[in-house]
């Protein structure tokens, strides 16, 4: 993929997508694409959400596999947000 300028947005994912593996599949996806930023699980249970920055066909990309989701997991709702500055950092991380 060829680099672009970067960009940084936000996406949150509601369903099924706790406890099923979600966060290390968006962890994955996201740093083969070449990503930064982190994934989380939120408090209410049921929602997980991911901050990312790279250039923005990455960023659809992993949009992509985030409405997809892992096996086992169901998105019921799917939001992008554009982020501005994008997050800092030279990795993709799994926070708590």
């Amino acid at each position: 993929m060829t680099p672009g300028p970067v960009e940084g947005r936000r996406f949150v994912v509601t369903g099924r997508v706790q406890g099923v593996g979600f966060r290390l599949f968006v962890q994955a996806r996201a740093r083969a694409l070449g990503l930064t930023g982190y994934v989380r699980n939120l408090p209410d249970g049921r929602s997980v959400e991911a901050v990312a920055g790279g250039p923005g066909p990455a960023l659809d990309e992993l949009a992509l596999a985030m409405r997809e989701g892992p096996g086992g997991s169901y998105v019921a709702t799917f939001e992008a947000h554009a982020l501005v500055p994008p997050p800092a950092g030279a990795d993709f991380t799994v926070r708590a």
